[in-house]
């Protein structure tokens, strides 16, 4: 079963001066440790479950997915739900059309020696950053997330997810067979696009394609093609904090 969104991830070039500006804009920052891959991270825990990683790579490697989103300007670039049956999910990903890759073990060094270890299978093709990366965990899911879930800025979650695409029909169909639900069709002024939304839990994707030639949404699918285009991270007192 999906559990929701684990968490979004934030790739930039420097991790250090990022922990720096997060932290000044009041989130509680914890140093998260090293992947095997040439990437390290800090983690920002949040209480509805999820966090936000912000990763930099150590050493260049091409070969990560997401270095040329760094190359192309970094900020948010993906997004990874939770599962407790990956296998199971990946099989239904791929019966709704969407190609999953097999699974592959992940791990990470935490700055206190402790070794993490989990299951997880990414999107291919097209579908990379429109569909989600599916993590299950194999040591216990508390020691991936900090505990730390209190932030002066009082973020408690978040919210939703806006993926800028560029064909919302068969986004529609695919995340319909996932989630079992036809999802709503939305307008958004703001971004002159038009689109459908999906819920899991408390969580909301929003997939929106420009309607008009004045849309931000052209130039950032021009350059970054379908992909997480903001956040949305809900605090205490309703107001609405965006990332991207």
């Amino acid at each position: 079963m999906l559990t929701g969104i684990d968490h979004i991830a934030i790739v930039v070039t420097d991790l250090k001066m990022a922990i720096r500006d997060y932290t000044e804009q009041g989130f509680t920052v914890v140093p998260g440790g090293r992947h095997p891959l040439g990437t390290h991270n800090a983690l920002i825990s949040l209480a509805d479950g999820s966090y936000i990683e912000i990763i930099a790579f150590y050493e260049p490697n091409s070969e990560h997915p997401w270095w040329t989103k760094l190359e192309q300007g970094g900020g948010l670039v993906d997004f990874c739900v939770g599962s407790d049956d990956i296998q199971s999910e990946i099989k239904l990903f791929r019966q709704a059309g969407i190609f999953m890759n097999d699974i592959t073990s992940g791990s990470r060094l935490r700055p206190d020696g402790y070794r993490l270890s989990w299951l997880l299978s990414m999107p291919g093709g097209r579908f990379r950053g429109i569909a989600p990366f599916l993590i299950e965990d194999q040591t216990p899911h508390e020691e991936r997330v900090p505990k730390e879930i209190k932030h002066e800025n009082q973020v408690t979650g978040i919210s939703a997810l806006t993926i800028a695409v560029d064909d919302v029909s068969t986004i529609r169909r695919s995340y319909s067979v996932i989630l079992q639900d036809d999802g709503q069709e939305i307008e958004s002024d703001e971004l002159n696009a038009v689109g459908v939304r999906f819920t899991l839990g408390t969580y909301r994707f929003d997939f929106v394609a420009p309607n008009g030639s004045e849309s931000p949404l052209n130039n950032w699918l021009r350059v970054r093609g379908p992909s997480p285009y903001a956040a949305a991270l809900r605090t205490v007192i309703g107001k609405a904090i965006l990332l991207n």
